[in-house]
């Protein structure tokens, strides 16, 4: 399939290109501009605005309008305000000034080549994590492991999945492509899903990136019509909720997408992790028993893999 495109720079001249596009098992794959790429927010987002709150007030001419802002904002607070009672009082306070967008967007506006740098910084840093490091990735699961050769259920092809990303990761050098190259891991839970994810695209099972049924989204499904899913649900064993998560969340997530099938996978990037997380799912009562092959740790401490030739 062809697609033809017509730009017009300058206004006065026309020029028509041509592009193929590529296909993946018989679909069409639209590529988006590389310029367009992020997985953050935008520039300009609310979260951003709300961050940048205290600047606004400042920014605001009219002495006697700035008092009321403050004095509004202010009054909104008690003597020892919590963090989401300082980000609803500031929500408050712009939909009862709603000019106070006006002068967040200006603000923006006045610092839009600190946006083009943090775009492309992030730009790069996507085509690093999410194409190059993948692709390596995906070729040496290929080679290594039988990952996507064997039919069965979903939540079969879930735990499979899972015990593969940690032997590849823990056995294969694999802890070297899911860290940054740097020497640091993955900051958050995000990057590791999203990793994982795009090794899953060869799967024959329908597979659906955070899908929410209204109790929240869990990182993955696998499915086979309405009557085999399984969940996967990732954790960093570093997150201050991990024993919360594990006793509640998942179980809710399962009761929202009709299934008992779901595999839970924990990233453990030092000794610590890994002593947390050992005594979390005792405490749980997830380390023994059927329960415990549902969970997956996965080690990824770059400190603690010596060559072989060396031990």
């Amino acid at each position: 399939m062809s697609l033809t495109a017509q730009f017009r720079h300058p206004p006065d001249t026309d020029s028509g290109l041509t592009h193929s596009l590529p296909q993946l098992d018989g679909d069409y794959v639209l590529l988006t501009p590389v310029d367009l790429m992020t997985r953050d927010d935008t520039w300009i987002n609310k979260e951003d605005m709300l961050h940048s709150f205290d600047r606004l007030p400042t920014a605001i001419d009219d002495a006697q309008q700035r008092a009321l802002v403050n004095n509004y904002f202010k009054k909104q607070l008690n003597r020892n305000p919590a963090a989401k009672e300082i980000a609803a009082a500031k929500t408050r306070a712009i939909t009862h000034f709603p000019e106070l967008i006006d002068y967040y967007i200006k603000l923006k506006e006045d610092t839009r080549e600190q946006a083009r740098a943090t775009s492309l910084s992030k730009t790069e840093d996507t085509q690093r994590v999410l194409v190059t490091q993948v692709k390596a990735a995906a070729r040496d699961l290929e080679a290594k492991t039988d990952l996507f050769q064997k039919p069965w259920t979903s939540y079969d092809e879930a735990l499979n999945a899972a015990a593969t990303f940690k032997r590849y990761v823990e056995d294969m050098d694999g802890y070297k492509v899911i860290n940054r190259g740097d020497g640091k891991p993955f900051a958050s839970e995000a990057e590791v899903q999203a990793f994982f994810g795009l090794l899953l695209q060869p799967s024959r099972f329908d597979v659906n990136r955070e899908p929410n049924n209204d109790r929240g989204p869990v990182d993955f499904k696998l499915s086979a019509g309405a009557h085999d899913k399984s969940l996967i649900e990732f954790k960093l064993a570093k997150s201050s909720s991990l024993a919360r998560n594990l006793k509640n969340q998942v179980a809710i997530y399962e009761k929202a997408n009709q299934t008992k099938n779901s595999v839970k996978v924990i990233i453990c990037y030092t000794a610590a992790d890994i002593s947390k997380t050992s005594r979390v799912l005792g405490d749980l009562g997830l380390d023994k028993g059927p329960a415990a092959h549902s969970v997956v740790v996965v080690d990824a401490r770059a400190d603690d893999k010596p060559s072989a030739s060396k031990v």
